[in-house]
């Protein structure tokens, strides 16, 4: 006998229903009108299109075509750019779909995990909220006296839900980010750790008992602590933009080296770019660059500084 669906997932089946209206050439005040009255009808359609909206956004492309269609529909490209919106809602669809036991099974103990080139999200039982970037690992453990997170590699963005009873401690590479509501991404590659605080108050401080008498680094909105191999390495004020373009499907440099930006952009899968001729991995580069696209990535640098790619063995050779 089958069993009927769950409210939850009509209301997400809805949620991703209504994004796609919101995003077509069709809307209108109409639209919206029902929308709202869809939203003041039951809180699950609240969360729902909380949920749906997070994703969309996650979509590599998304904002890209939705925000594009109604600008240009007098163009020749318009049809495709409206095809590209409904595809996206169809993968919302099977997202909201394929992820419903992510959703359900939030909270409880267990791990978390991407492989190259994926994005995913989870929602705890307290309200917290994680934002997995690409080959990111990370486990969650919650007791009765504090809320737990080790990151064993990758980056991560956490949105907590304030509970000054049980703070949120996220763990990684020897340092420890307490947090009572906030706002805040760590990333860990090897030994090096960087934590950017977006909104709210964390302190980093060491995760060894020896390390932990040494007195916490409070950070404020939009600092960025570095360490390496136990030290601490600095603290900085980088892009929130270019932090959390990740999230948007993009990677953004300011007078980055090539050999960092190279580094970037290879953590995202599809053809490897490999810098052939040493003398161009202190070349400057600047921009905003899908992080689904490598080919384009180095096509442009290639225009930009003269160079020349060879494609082979599944990589892109750039060089002189």
């Amino acid at each position: 006998m089958s069993r009927a669906p769950s409210p939850r997932r009509l209301a997400d089946a809805d949620a991703a229903a209504w994004i796609a209206r919101l995003n077509s050439e069709s809307r209108d005040g109409t639209t919206e009108a029902a929308l709202r009255a869809w939203l003041d009808s039951s809180a699950d359609n609240r969360d729902a299109f909380e949920r749906a909206t997070e994703i969309w956004g996650l979509v590599p492309g998304a904002a890209i075509a939705a925000g594009e269609a109604p600008a240009r529909a007098h163009e020749r490209r318009a049809p495709r750019i409206r095809g590209a919106v409904l595809a996206l809602a169809a993968s919302l669809l099977l997202i909201l779909a394929a992820g419903s036991s992510l959703w359900l099974l939030a909270g409880r103990a267990g791990h978390y995990s991407t492989s190259r080139g994926e994005q995913e999200m989870a929602t705890l039982e307290d309200g917290s909220r994680i934002s997995l970037n690409t080959d990111t690992s990370l486990s969650v453990r919650y007791e009765g006296s504090e809320r737990r997170v080790r990151l064993d590699h990758g980056e991560a963005m956490f949105e907590v839900a304030p509970d000054r009873s049980r703070p949120f401690i996220v763990e990684a590479g020897g340092k420890q980010v307490r947090a009572l509501g906030t706002s805040f991404i760590v990333r860990r590659d090897g030994s090096e750790v960087a934590v950017v605080l977006i909104e709210g108050r964390v302190a980093v401080e060491g995760a060894e008992p020896a390390a932990a008498r040494a007195a916490p680094v409070v950070l404020a909105p939009g600092e960025r602590l570095r360490a390496e191999n136990e030290r601490f390495a600095g603290i900085d004020r980088p892009s929130i933009e270019a932090a959390t373009a990740w999230r948007r499907g993009q990677a953004v440099f300011d007078d980055a080296s090539l050999a960092d930006a190279v580094a970037e952009v290879n953590r995202y899968g599809g053809p490897t770019i490999v810098i052939a001729d040493p003398r161009v991995a202190s070349l400057r580069v600047s921009g905003v660059f899908a992080t689904n696209d490598s080919g384009e990535f180095a096509q442009a640098v290639a225009t930009l500084h003269g160079l020349s790619i060879e494609q082979r063995d599944g990589e892109l050779r750039i060089g002189r």
